[in-house]
C-alpha cells in the first residue's frame, strides 16, 4: 500500500484547471449542439451511451491515497467518497495546514465493492487474452441489416451501399462479434449469423482486447471507480473511446462524408487490411492503459494506518 502523497493547493489545483481545460475540448461542443437540438453520430456517443455527464467527467480528482491541502480543499470535504483527515493523521503526514482531504477509502469500498471486483475480473480477463482481428467492424453492419423491415439506430443517416448492398455484406462475411454489449443491438435476422451468442453472464469469458468495444468500455470502468482513480487516467480512457468510436463510424455501413469522416470500406480487401491496422494499433494502446487500471484496482484495499 503506497504511503499518502500530499499535495499542496499550489501543486494540485494547476493540475485541476489543466484538466477542466482539456475536458471541456469535448463536452463544450456536445452541450452547445444538445442546447440547439442537434445530434452527431460520432461525436454525442461517449455522452448519451454512458452514463457518466458531462459535469461529472468535468469534476477532477487525485485519486486514493494523495492529500489535498489547503482552503479550496475544504470545499471538497462534502463530496461524496471524500473526508476530511483527523489531527492525528495531518500530525503524522507533517501537515500544518486547516485544509487536509483525501479519499473516503472505506466508504467507496463499502458502497461500491462490487463494482470494484467486477472491473477487475473484465480487466484482469481480457488483457489475458489473445487479441482477435477479424471481426472487421461488422457488428454495425448486423445491427443495420435488413433494414427495409427493421428500425434502423441512426435512422438520419443514408447507408452508403443502400438497404439491399448492406445486406450482402452481412450475409458474404464471417460474423464473430465477442462483445454482448454490440451483440444485443443485432437486427433481430442477424443475431443468428454471428459465430458466438455472447450474453451478460459469458461477458467475463469472451471479452478480448481486439475488440473496439471492450477497448472503448475502459472508459466505463475507469469512470465506475471514480473519484478512487486519477482524472488524467480517466480522460485517457475516455480519448481512446473517442478515437475508437470514430474509427468505428468510419467501418459502419453509414455515410459520414458530411461530416468529415471518411468510409474505411471493410467491404473490399484494402478497406479490411486498413481496419485491421488501426484495430491493431487500438489494442496496444488499451492494454497499456489495462495495466494502469489493473494498478490501481491493486491499490483499492483498505489500509489501517490511516483508518481507510
Amino acid at each position: 500500500m503506497p504511503s499518502p502523497l500530499v499535495l499542496t493547493q499550489d501543486q494540485w489545483e494547476p493540475r485541476a484547471r489543466a484538466y477542466a481545460e482539456r475536458v471541456r475540448t469535448y463536452t463544450e461542443p456536445y452541450l452547445r449542439r444538445r442546447a440547439e437540438q442537434r445530434r452527431h453520430p460520432v461525436e454525442d456517443f461517449l455522452f448519451t451511451y454512458y452514463t457518466q455527464k458531462p459535469a461529472q467527467l468535468l469534476r477532477w480528482h487525485p485519486g486514493a491515497h494523495t492529500v489535498l491541502t489547503g482552503p479550496a480543499a475544504l470545499e471538497r470535504a462534502d463530496w461524496k467518497f471524500y473526508r476530511a483527515l483527523t489531527a492525528r493523521e495531518k500530525e503524522s503526514l507533517l501537515i500544518d495546514d486547516d485544509g487536509a482531504v483525501m479519499l473516503n477509502h472505506a466508504a467507496f469500498l463499502e458502497a461500491r465493492v462490487e463494482a470494484v471486483q467486477f472491473a477487475d475480473i473484465i480487466i484482469s480477463r481480457t488483457a489475458a487474452r489473445p487479441a482477435q482481428f477479424g471481426c472487421f467492424g461488422l457488428h454495425e453492419w448486423a445491427m443495420a441489416y435488413r433494414s427495409e423491415q427493421n428500425p434502423v439506430r441512426h435512422e438520419y443517416l443514408n447507408l452508403r451501399l443502400g438497404a439491399r448492398g448492406t445486406d450482402q455484406v452481412v450475409e458474404e462475411n464471417r460474423i464473430k462479434c465477442t462483445h454482448f454489449d454490440a451483440f444485443r443491438f443485432y437486427a433481430p435476422q442477424a443475431a443468428p449469423l454471428n459465430e458466438l451468442q455472447p450474453t451478460r453472464e459469458s461477458q467475463r469469458d469472451l471479452e478480448q482486447p481486439g475488440c473496439l468495444h471492450a477497448n472503448m468500455d475502459l472508459y466505463k470502468w475507469a469512470y465506475k471507480l471514480t473519484p478512487a482513480l486519477p482524472s488524467e487516467l480517466v480522460m485517457d480512457c475516455f480519448e481512446l473511446s473517442w478515437r475508437i468510436r470514430a474509427m468505428d463510424m468510419r467501418a459502419s455501413p453509414y455515410d459520414l462524408q458530411e461530416w468529415g469522416y471518411p468510409p474505411i470500406p471493410i467491404e473490399t480487401a484494402a478497406g479490411k487490411v486498413d481496419y485491421v491496422r488501426a484495430q491493431r494499433a487500438f489494442s496496444a494502446e488499451s492494454q497499456q492503459l489495462r495495466a494502469q487500471l489493473k494498478k490501481y484496482l491493486e491499490q483499492l484495499t483498505p489500509d489501517p494506518q490511516f483508518g481507510l
